[in-house]
């Protein structure tokens, strides 16, 4: 699978049913190569004039599902998931 094939998937909140938004970017851990975490970019308030939210950082565990339409983010409070 590749980065443009997750991004076009919808990152849903599997308790919630909430659409968290798209995947935009991965970090890699450097010396082992391991997928750490995946970025959901902040929503754009009135095209970005009013600002976006903060990203969202989603640490690769919290990942439960990864379909062929979506991706299932199992959490409650999302364990290790931060802002930025």
């Amino acid at each position: 699978m590749t980065l443009r094939d997750l991004s076009a998937k919808d990152v849903i909140q599997l308790k919630t049913g909430e659409n968290l938004g798209r995947i935009d970017d991965v970090v890699f851990d450097e010396h082992g190569g391991q997928l750490q975490s995946v970025i959901l970019r902040g929503r754009a308030h009135c095209f970005g004039l009013l600002g976006c939210d903060d990203d969202l950082i989603l640490p690769w565990e919290s990942i439960s599902t990864i379909g062929t339409d979506v991706i299932m983010v199992d959490a409650g409070p999302l364990p290790g998931a931060r802002r930025r």
